[in-house]
């Protein structure tokens, strides 16, 4: 007995040491891949000491290229985008489309609606986004319905998502300017404002000439001083619902008319003004003003008309090519209401979370705050953008997801990105930005066919984003080189 046990604890400490050695092995094979490239990073006085996530995958052969700190969650800031459009993607479809639908309450006799007309928004991103051509056939729908005449007003129902617009996550100094607007289930002419203003000598106070689109009751508190900069340091800030915009910062001294982007305030209400003015114009009297409603009332209504907007498969391809963080946003909150009504933002992170879950991507120890990675609180690891990217890559929305990607030196925000070298053209991802933070995901497209897919995020780096870019660039040539 005593030599049975004894042989028994000799095993076990067989066992445990080449369990160790094993570890010890493979801990030493994931050391010796991540060195001979990664040098370009910890080498560097920009990068080495910053929070970076890597992981690289042959998706033709499975094999793992690149493995560093890959589960360390990192701000994604716009490959957080993403994360978005491929669960809308394989949530809704590629030919999805939003609709936004035409309801009247009360009754229509002889030509007069005894009541109201309502825009009832359900979170199209793009109506206004090119032109407004699609008011031709709202007013036609209108006349179609046989009103000539409507005793009471426009109204925009806003209440599809819920009334908290702007993101808590949001920075304050965000909010207001036009990559941050307010996010509601109506959106138009991408909920950007145009503001026009005229500086002049050093010292004073420039001066707001006008918007575009026109808003009457827009006021501004406008502390813009004309200084000796030569750089456009100008903001905007604001509320959600809120008619009065706050511009403050520098702009160069005697520069003339020149412009600054902040948001519409309230986009449905804007909209409503808008077709309210079509309407008459086309002699179909509007006897009250337009208004617009956050929540849901209890009028009884009648639906005659529903516009769709383009495919999803092509307003993705518009958010990631050129990062638009409002048509990314206005994804995101749709897919909360397929949790519950109204959307929330709670609602779409518990919708995402429980989509991939048993989806061979492990969204579980992602921080998602938001839709487009504007919130700096949102940290997602290389390990889970590949596993992404892999999951998509197999998909049967692969097609319309990968051409939304931009292309390295030609397309969108990656046309910059190793221009006139191996990799010109062979690289589809999308960067994230933002201060001491440059983020690359997406696939690499090998001369023997294979495809890689990659992600590296560098955040809290030394330098500034665009001097992070080329170093990123020579490490993934490194990548395409050794593995070619």
């Amino acid at each position: 007995m005593y030599v049975t046990k004894l042989r028994r604890v000799f095993m076990n400490k067989i066992v445990k040491t080449a369990f160790l050695l094993l570890l010890a092995c493979v801990c030493c094979w994931q050391t010796k891949a991540a060195s001979r490239s990664m040098d370009i990073f910890l080498q560097n006085g920009l990068t080495k000491n910053a929070n970076i996530s890597v992981y690289v995958v042959n998706l033709t052969t499975g094999k793992v290229i690149e493995s560093y700190r890959a589960d360390n969650l990192v701000p994604p800031a716009s490959v957080m985008k993403l994360i978005t459009t491929a669960t809308a993607l394989e949530a809704l479809g590629s030919d999805f489309r939003f609709p936004t639908v035409l309801e009247y309450s009360g009754s229509i006799e002889n030509g007069v609606l005894h009541g109201d007309l309502y825009i009832h928004g359900y979170g199209d991103p793009t109506l206004g986004s090119r032109n407004q051509n699609f008011l031709t056939s709202w007013v036609k729908a209108v006349q179609n319905a046989g009103i000539r005449e409507i005793q009471g007003k426009i109204i925009a129902d806003m209440s599809f998502f819920d009334g908290e617009a702007c993101n808590p996550g949001w920075l304050c100094e965000d909010a207001a300017n036009a990559y941050a607007p307010g996010i509601f289930s109506i959106a138009y002419m991408d909920n950007s404002l145009n503001i026009q203003l005229r500086s002049g000598p050093v010292g004073t106070t420039a001066t707001v000439i006008r918007t575009a689109p026109e808003i009457p009751e827009l006021t501004f508190e406008n502390h813009i001083r004309c200084t000796q900069t030569q750089s456009d340091g100008a903001f905007v800030y604001g509320l959600p619902y809120q008619q009065v915009r706050y511009l403050t910062g520098s702009v160069p001294s005697n520069r003339g008319a020149f412009g600054i982007q902040g948001d519409i305030p309230n986009p449905g209400l804007l909209l409503a003004q808008h077709f309210t003015k079509a309407l008459r114009e086309t002699n179909i009297r509007v006897k009250e003003e337009a208004s617009y409603i956050a929540e849901a009332d209890r009028v009884s209504r009648t639906e005659f008309y529903t516009y769709r907007s383009e495919t999803l498969a092509q307003i993705v391809k518009r958010t990631n090519m050129r990062s638009v963080n409002l048509y990314a946003e206005m994804i995101f909150r749709y897919l909360g209401t397929k949790t519950s009504l109204p959307g929330t933002i709670q609602h779409s992170v518990d919708y995402i979370h429980s989509f991939w879950q048993n989806r061979a991507v492990d969204m579980a120890q992602a921080i998602i705050k938001d839709g487009c990675g504007l919130a700096p609180q949102d940290g997602v690891s290389a390990h889970t953008f590949v596993r992404l990217l892999q999951y998509m890559n197999n998909s049967p929305e692969s097609k319309a997801f990968y051409e939304s990607l931009p292309v390295s030196g030609m397309s969108g925000t990656l046309k910059s990105l190793l221009a006139g070298t191996e990799l010109e053209g062979k690289v589809h991802a999308k960067s994230g930005t933002i201060s001491g933070t440059k983020n690359f995901a997406g696939y690499i497209e090998m001369p023997n066919g294979d495809r890689l897919a990659f992600a590296v995020l560098v955040n809290s780096a030394q330098g500034k984003a665009r001097n992070i870019q080329p170093i990123i660039g020579k490490y993934l040539l490194d990548v395409y080189q050794n593995n070619k």
